[in-house]
């Protein structure tokens, strides 16, 4: 294969991971605009976010073997067919309960299609030297996405092109999807079929289960004042999550294929690694929900400035993750402690500045892009604490529960700390309110934030096995 081709097959499929993020972050600036077109309520604002994500985190698994079962051309145009059809609703949606169905839907064929496009690489570059930078890249793209995602989150509800002009954030990606869906299926060849035993469809439908029952409570339960079957669906979700490991260690003893390989657990970096990671995911998707609603409804400032806000949070992010990436070789931990700190002492200035009615758009600007920087020095290393020391042969079944809570965790904090803060607003929120609402909700972050410190202090000193 020449090399012009494989570049050129390479942003086929890196187009997965550009969208999937877009749709992400993208929302999360637009929310105000999207609260108004939809007649939405707080909680309907949380479940745009949420949706998608529950979606993708109950299939990522399972869409990362899909390919070995089926195929991976099939399941990767598949799966950027399904996302576009369902950007298309989103763009169209009338009401709140059909965009947050299409969300789903959305996450569920980023779950499928993402995987796939990750695979594709090790074809496409067999070179182990080139590979390891080509995968960097793939980062970067997904970085990029991010910040892109909320620029024009925060452009696009402010152009006047048409009466909802918020809708457009869901129908950019159709023009996309269908390109990469046209060049994929002219261009990218078909993978061998490896594996003929039974697909774990049971997980994944007791993984979802799982999770619904326990993160549609929390939004929804808040905003109707804790009715009884909130409280049942809660129940309901920890009883789910025992039949689900039970299902997860039969299917092992049985010799069968579960979704997640339960003797990874034994790791004690592994578990550390993760415990880390679900309190820091905790914080990040919750910190752009109540930043946004704050920054447009609280503070009156424009989505477009919220959006460049955000691209300089974005900016201070890639740049610190280009230079600390590096050096988790030979640092180790000390860089994801530093970046926990940064985090705490940005925040901390958050509540000191925000909360000035004289703030100018330097602080703002400044601020933003210094947790940007902690964001990203933390980042590189946390997937290394979990990852370090697990065999080779165990290293694909680790990756994909690490991933997998990654996104569990973000739901929740979404949840969680979004309910914190709206909890504190009335209905129709007040102005005078949105401080004291937005101060418990940071605060909050900041505490899963310590335990993020405390837990990296107590992980292992030795820097063997990072790489």
């Amino acid at each position: 294969m020449k090399k012009n081709q494989r570049w050129f097959l390479l942003l086929i499929v890196c187009s997965a991971i550009f969208l999937s993020v877009l749709d992400l972050f993208i929302v999360n600036v637009a929310l105000p605009a999207i609260k108004s077109g939809i007649k939405g309520t707080d909680a309907d604002m949380q479940f745009v976010i949420v949706m998608y994500i529950v979606g993708y985190a109950s299939f990522l698994i399972t869409g990362g073997r899909a390919g070995e079962y089926f195929g991976k051309k099939k399941v990767f145009l598949t799966g950027m067919l399904v996302f576009t059809t369902a950007s298309f609703v989103c763009g169209f949606s009338q009401s709140a309960t059909q965009l947050n169905i299409a969300r789903f839907i959305q996450g569920v064929s980023a779950a499928f299609m993402v995987p796939q496009g990750m695979s594709f690489i090790p074809d496409l570059f067999p070179d182990p030297k080139e590979r390891v930078k080509v995968l960097g890249m793939y980062g970067s793209i997904a970085g990029i996405a991010s910040v892109v995602g909320q620029f024009l989150g925060g452009l696009i509800p402010d152009l006047e092109m048409i009466s909802q002009s918020w809708r457009l954030i869901f129908l950019i990606n159709v023009p996309v999807g269908l390109i990469a869906v046209a060049l994929g299926f002219k261009y990218l060849k078909e993978s061998q079929v490896k594996i003929a035993e039974k697909f774990d469809f049971t997980g994944g439908l007791l993984l979802m289960l799982t999770l619904t029952a326990f993160i549609y409570p929390l939004i929804q339960g808040r905003e109707l004042n804790w009715p009884i079957w909130s409280i049942l669906m809660l129940v309901l979700s920890v009883v789910l999550l025992l039949a689900f490991i039970y299902h997860q260690w039969l299917s092992k003893r049985l010799g069968k294929n579960p979704l997640l390989n339960i003797k990874v657990f034994k790791n004690f970096d592994f578990r550390i690694g993760l415990l880390i990671s679900l309190f820091y995911y905790l914080v990040q998707d919750s910190y752009f929900l109540i930043n946004t609603v704050y920054l447009q409804n609280g503070m009156g400032i424009s989505s477009v400035h919220t959006g460049i806000y955000f691209v300089c949070q974005g900016m201070g992010y890639v740049l610190a993750s280009m230079f600390f990436a590096s050096r988790v070789t030979r640092y180790g931990k000390y860089v994801s402690l530093f970046g926990s700190v940064i985090m705490i002492v940005a925040l901390v200035f958050h509540l000191i500045i925000f909360n000035s009615p004289d703030a100018l758009q330097w602080q703002i600007t400044i601020i933003l892009f210094v947790y940007g920087v902690g964001c990203g020095t933390i980042l590189p290393s946390l997937m290394t604490i979990s990852l370090k020391s697990i065999a080779e042969d165990m290293l694909g079944a680790s990756s994909g529960i690490y991933l997998t809570l990654q996104q569990i965790s973000v739901a929740i904090g979404v949840a969680v700390v979004g309910g914190v803060f709206f909890q504190h607003l009335d209905n129709p929120s007040v102005l005078t309110l949105f401080p004291v609402a937005y101060r418990w909700a940071t605060l909050l972050n900041i505490g899963f934030l310590i335990i993020v410190s405390v837990l990296l202090a107590l992980t292992p000193k030795a820097n063997k096995g990072y790489t």
